[in-house]
Parts: C-alpha cells; sequence; structure tokens
C-alpha cells in the first residue's frame, strides 16, 4: 500500500507555485541552462513559391530561438520519421501509403519514393556491416532490412528480419490497434530495439500476450534471440541512446480518460471522487514520459500511472494506481515499478526524439534532447504541437524548454500543423516533419551555418 498522501487540487497549485520559484533559482546557477534562450521570437515561415499551397497560401508565423529562422524544405503528404543521411538527403516514412520517400534538399527539396509496398512504416535505422550500408525499417508488422546503394540511390535486397509482429491485420485482435506503428534503434552494442506498443488503452491484456504488447524488445541484427528488454511501457515513440553510452532513452504516450484513484476530494467539494472520471483530473493526468529505458524494468502500465502531484512535479513522480486496473493497490505493489525520469504535460504525445550531443547544431542546444509533440486530443484544452528541448544536466534530462511553437493557436484553438518527429540534419540544421500540413521544415541561424 502506497503510504503516501496525494495532494488534492488546491495544494497542488501551491506546491507547484513554491518550487517552480526554486526551481528557477536552481537552474540560473547552471551555466548550460543560462545560456539558452530565455524566450522565443516570432519569425515568418520561409517558403518556395512552389510549395504555396495549404497551409501556406498565407503567411505563418512561428515562434524560435532568437537568432534562428524556419523554412519549408519539402511538402510530404503524412510525412512521419525521418533519417537523414551523410549525403545531405533524407528519408521519410509515409505509413498512410506505405512508402519511403527520399528528399533532395539540394534539389529544391525534390521527393521520390525510395521503397514502395511497405505495411505502414515508420521507424528507420541504419547500420554499416561489411561496407555495406543496411536500412532497417519498422513496418507494422515486420521489421524489414534493406541493402542501401552508395548515395542511396536504390534499395535492394529485402529481407524480413523480425516477422509476425503483432498489427492490426492480427487475426486475434479482430482489426482493431489502437498503436500498431513499429519503433526502432540499433544500439552501440550491435542490437536492434523494437517497440511494440499496446493495442488498448488501459487493458491488461495486452501484458499477457505473445509478443507482450507493451514493451520493448531486443534482437541480434539478423533477428534472432528476442527478449523483453523492458516492459510495462503503454507506447514508445522514439527511441534514441545517448551517444558516447549504451543509455536507451524514449518517450511514451501515457493511458487516455483515467479515473480518480484516491479516497479524498479532488474537486474540493467535500465529497470522496474515488472512483469519478473528473475532466480537471484527466487534463493533467498521467504526464507523458520521457524514461531512460533500462533492461528489465517494469515502468507501470497498465496498472500504475505517474502522479505529479506531489513537490518534485514532473521530476522522479511517485506512482498511483490505476483505479480500474490495479485499485488500491490490491494486484500489484508501487514498490515493483521503475519510476519515469521526466514528466511531459499530459496527452502532449510526444513522438520523434534526437539526442543532439554528437551533432552539428548550433549552442548551447548541442548537449540535450529535442523532442516532437504531436498534440493532444483527450484534453479540455489542447496542449502539444510544438518541439521541445532538454538540456542535458549531470547525465540527465535538465528543465524543459520550448524550441519551436505556433503551430497551435491557445486562444482560438485552432491549428494548423502536427510536429511528429525531428532530427539533425548533416549541415547543422534541425530537420521537423509534419505530418498534418505534409511539411519538412528545416530550422537553421539566420546568418546561415
Amino acid at each position: 500500500m502506497n503510504a503516501q498522501r496525494p495532494l488534492t487540487r488546491r495544494s497542488v497549485a501551491v506546491f507547484g507555485t513554491l518550487f517552480a520559484a526554486a526551481f528557477v533559482l536552481l537552474s540560473a546557477t547552471r551555466s548550460s541552462a543560462a545560456e539558452l534562450p530565455k524566450a522565443l521570437v516570432p519569425a515568418t515561415v520561409e517558403v518556395p513559391s512552389s510549395l504555396r499551397t495549404t497551409p501556406f497560401d498565407q503567411d505563418r508565423v512561428l515562434m524560435v530561438p532568437p537568432g534562428f529562422k524556419i523554412s519549408v524544405l519539402a511538402r510530404i503528404p503524412g510525412a512521419r520519421f525521418m533519417m537523414p543521411l551523410t549525403t545531405g538527403e533524407i528519408l521519410v516514412a509515409e505509413p498512410s501509403d506505405g512508402c519511403l520517400s527520399l528528399v533532395k534538399p539540394q534539389a529544391g527539396g525534390t521527393a521520390s519514393a525510395l521503397i514502395k509496398d511497405l505495411h505502414n512504416p515508420q521507424g528507420m535505422a541504419l547500420h554499416q556491416s561489411d561496407h555495406k550500408l543496411y536500412l532497417y525499417v519498422g513496418e507494422s508488422n515486420q521489421v524489414t532490412r534493406f541493402l542501401l546503394a552508395p548515395g542511396a540511390t536504390s534499395a535492394s535486397d529485402k529481407t524480413v528480419i523480425v516477422p509476425n509482429l503483432p498489427d492490426s491485420s492480427s487475426p486475434e485482435l479482430g482489426g482493431s490497434y489502437r498503436h500498431e506503428l513499429k519503433n526502432l534503434v540499433i544500439g552501440p552494442d550491435n542490437k536492434l530495439y523494437v517497440d511494440i506498443a499496446s493495442s488498448t488503452n488501459a487493458d491488461p491484456v495486452d501484458t499477457t500476450s505473445n509478443p507482450v504488447r507493451s514493451a520493448i524488445y531486443q534482437y541480434d541484427l539478423d533477428g534472432t534471440n528476442g527478449r523483453i528488454f523492458a516492459h510495462g511501457i503503454r507506447n514508445a515513440e522514439g527511441l534514441a541512446f545517448v551517444p558516447g553510452t549504451n543509455e536507451l532513452w524514449a518517450v511514451v504516450n501515457e493511458t487516455d480518460d483515467i479515473v480518480y484513484p484516491f479516497h479524498n476530494s479532488w474537486q474540493g467539494s467535500g465529497s470522496i471522487d474515488y472512483g469519478k472520471r473528473i475532466t480537471s483530473y484527466v487534463d493533467d493526468h498521467p504526464p507523458d514520459e520521457l524514461i531512460h529505458v533500462k533492461d528489465g524494468a517494469n515502468y507501470g502500465w497498465p496498472f500504475a500511472n505517474p502522479n505529479p502531484d506531489t513537490p518534485n512535479g514532473l521530476d522522479n513522480m511517485p506512482f498511483a494506481p490505476n483505479y480500474e486496473t490495479n485499485p488500491d493497490w490490491t494486484k500489484y505493489p508501487e514498490s515493483v515499478f521503475t519510476r519515469t525520469d521526466k514528466g511531459i504535460q499530459a496527452h502532449s504525445a510526444p513522438l520523434g526524439i534526437a539526442f543532439l550531443q554528437d551533432s552539428k547544431v548550433p549552442e548551447p542546444f548541442r548537449e540535450g534532447i529535442a523532442i516532437a509533440l504531436h498534440g493532444s486530443w483527450n484534453r479540455s484544452r489542447k496542449t502539444g504541437y510544438k518541439v521541445i528541448f532538454f538540456p542535458w544536466q549531470d547525465g540527465r534530462p535538465g528543465p524543459q524548454i520550448d524550441l519551436v511553437t505556433g503551430w497551435l493557436d491557445d486562444r482560438s484553438q485552432n491549428l494548423w500543423g502536427r510536429p511528429v518527429d525531428v532530427k539533425p540534419a548533416e549541415d547543422g540544421s534541425l530537420l521537423i516533419s509534419d505530418d498534418y500540413s505534409g511539411t519538412i521544415y528545416r530550422l537553421a541561424p539566420s546568418g546561415g551555418l
């Protein structure tokens, strides 16, 4: 049983104010955080005349760091995850069209399909072996490997590395799979890591399926020796290793529409809110997650949710029991779960991530992680729809700052774009994909690189 007394809505606000002030004071003592911009500035998106179709048939303004500009590099319908190549080209996954496109910035952002007839492709990873460059692709039902020709002029030698992954075509799921896209990364240990996300919002059936549908699996590069690396992970999207380490990190989209799990009054009315679904609670619970994925760890889903209503806020959050699957810790105790390293505003939907330590992006953004927030659907007021940045401090994420915002108008709640992925390009610029408007953006210093 968790002995920690949960905070009410009113006490959360008081603690939040006190700790925000303390956090600002602490951050000011760190030189890396002090060098980061304190505010963003408006920048009209630069758009080539040939690409001025909706939503760029009118001027669009985004908020960017001072001294930066943002431009449209290419228009790719349904653009999702990206893979910049050393040649300057960019591979872009288009799950809805079943293809990977090759974007050529040197040729005005023109794009052509490099690989077709894929099954909902999203995650991509490169691996060089015996002077050959291989591309691993996460399709919703399998992981496939291709041999890339020099200059990525063609892809051949298609080989299914991990077959029979669950997706909406799996007979036992009856055409229903909430999170069927597969994300992957190859680690410095020459192992392949693949996310198999939950098919449901919070049904324990995903924890007993074969394979488990709420886990990150590890494989040899030929697809053999598959095993669960970590579990209790509802929907891991971006996967990446901290450069120069063996640390795997991931962002996780957490549970929707959770029920209030404590025997007290959240709304401050004096009546007990235990077991109620309350809009103001759902709006901010549970936070989405940035986690250091550890071998053998269980991150709680669907039996426990990270709880931000303590003095630590979004850092080192304790868990709250899930009322519907683990009421009052009656099924599993809190002690069996591994805590989230850093929380992100609930329902922000973090997707693509990139560590920038080994990139050529300008300082002070070279020491940290950039994350694309796709934006909420499960909130009374929308949140997300931006790119954020966590500076890396003492081997951990520091305070979150905004990197690019403006796709969502907070006042009207209208939106015109949804960031999906963020990746550093070979020239030091930062690439951002947007599947809502079908756009690849380029964020770069105004004076050039």
